[in-house]
């Protein structure tokens, strides 16, 4: 068994080349190396009166996340920077693999007012608690003259 501290895969260096650039291999994600569809993985619970769905979105600060709310759709965005004008005094860097990028994830929630959402980030999870609509009753059946 081979240490793979310099990267996800031993040959990812090797095979990372122009040639090797075909979509049928898949691509590969900079913010997140091959592991990017595990990112943002959502549990969503049905309550009584409320949906709550709960994202991962581990290594993100609290600030660093955005909810909005716009035409019956919630994003939730997270933004992720480097600071690269940082100079480590005790040593260059061989290899620095952490980027700067975003992801972002809609749901489409239906007709909710903003003040009615409610959100709390801990422990690398956003928990949302989005109400239930109230179902509105369909009218009885009417007849309609035809003029």
């Amino acid at each position: 068994m081979l240490p793979s501290i310099f990267s996800e895969n031993l040959f990812d260096d090797f095979f990372d080349d122009d040639f090797m650039r075909f979509p049928v291999w898949g691509s590969r994600n900079p913010l997140y190396g091959r592991h990017a569809k595990n990112l943002m993985k959502t549990d969503v619970r049905e309550t009584e009166n409320t949906y709550e769905v709960d994202i991962d979105l581990p290594g993100f600060k609290k600030d660093e996340i955005r909810l909005d709310l716009k035409d019956g759709y919630l994003t939730v965005s997270a933004a992720k920077g480097l600071d690269r004008e940082h100079q480590d005094k005790q040593g260059k860097y061989i290899r620095q693999e952490r980027y700067a990028g975003t992801c972002s994830r809609s749901f489409y929630v239906g007709d909710v007012e903003s003040s009615d959402v409610s959100a709390k980030y801990e422990d690398g999870i956003l928990k949302i608690s989005l109400p239930k609509q109230v179902k509105r009753e369909l009218p009885k059946s009417t007849t309609i003259a035809i003029g």
